[in-house]
């Protein structure tokens, strides 16, 4: 899908490269936001990479790139269904910098193809976000996500926890 100066597309398995680029990226930009460290994902190897790349073809889950004209990778977001109580699960956000904010359309174009995914899954859309990510916080209500008042530990930091928000998803029409 190419949209206002970007291309939004599902990763493969030959995309390991600039997977783990995008991942270190994300780890330095916003520990707070995943739950793996730096380190532990600078130590992956090959493999590791490889499997997480194929994600973005695999049954039950999306995992989806944005890439800048120059080849950049400037964004990513990924679902994926860890049981059926819960149902699809928003993970693995990210939005360069310099590709933030509405304007830009990045975090929407990537949204959009996570609700579409999880709406042939549920009618809903489920995340978890640090209870101090409060920019996060602020783009997920803006894009209809509610806090459900359930929260857990935050798997890093266990004196700190994680926020569930939902968004209930309609289709769009055309």
């Amino acid at each position: 899908m190419m949209t206002e100066g970007f291309t939004i597309r599902s990763t493969t398995a030959a995309d390991w490269r600039e997977i783990r680029e995008l991942r270190l990226e994300m780890l330095r930009d916003t520990p707070l936001a995943f739950g793996e460290t730096f380190d532990v994902a600078l130590a992956h190897d090959e493999a590791e990479w490889t499997m997480r790349g194929a994600r973005g073809t695999t049954e039950h889950s999306i995992v989806v790139v944005a890439i800048a004209p120059s080849g950049r990778w400037i964004g990513t977001m990924a679902g994926y269904i860890p049981d059926e109580a819960t149902g699809p699960l928003l993970v693995g956000v990210y939005v360069a910098p310099d590709y933030r904010g509405g304007a830009a359309g990045v975090t929407d174009a990537l949204l959009s193809r996570i609700e579409g995914w999880a709406l042939t899954e549920s009618g809903r859309l489920t995340l978890h976000v640090h209870e101090h990510n409060d920019r996060a916080r602020a783009a997920y209500e803006h894009r209809g996500f509610a806090a459900t008042g359930v929260t857990a530990p935050y798997d890093l930091d266990p004196t700190t926890r994680e926020l569930e928000m939902v968004k209930q998803l309609t289709a769009q029409r055309a």
